[in-house]
């Protein structure tokens, strides 16, 4: 149960709350484009034409998860969601590239 009350914003909040926007974020897109970019040249796309295609849509994925990072009730959740997602798509997209080569 969460308590009626928000509990105070210290420097520590903020600054943890910044390195999950910028750090957190840039580990998600990484992640989401590599698995993307990985998926699409499986299925047959053209590399340039997937780069291309997954760098458009990872620059509004990032914006939307950086505000997040500072909308997001739970500060753990958006670590858990951008960092782990990210490493997560990442491992992902290595074994599909292992697979194809």
């Amino acid at each position: 149960m969460t308590s009626p009350h928000p509990s105070p914003i210290t420097a520590r909040v903020v600054v943890s709350r910044v390195a999950a926007s910028t750090l957190g974020g840039y580990a998600f897109c990484w992640g989401l484009s590599t698995l993307s970019m990985s998926s699409l040249v499986a299925l047959g796309m053209d590399f340039d034409e997937a780069y291309t295609l997954v760098m458009l849509i990872v620059f509004l994925v990032f914006l939307t998860a950086f505000c997040w990072a500072f909308a997001a009730r739970s500060l753990r959740a958006v670590w858990l969601v951008l960092a782990g997602g990210g490493g997560a798509m990442t491992v992902a997209a290595w074994l599909l590239t292992r697979s194809l080569v």
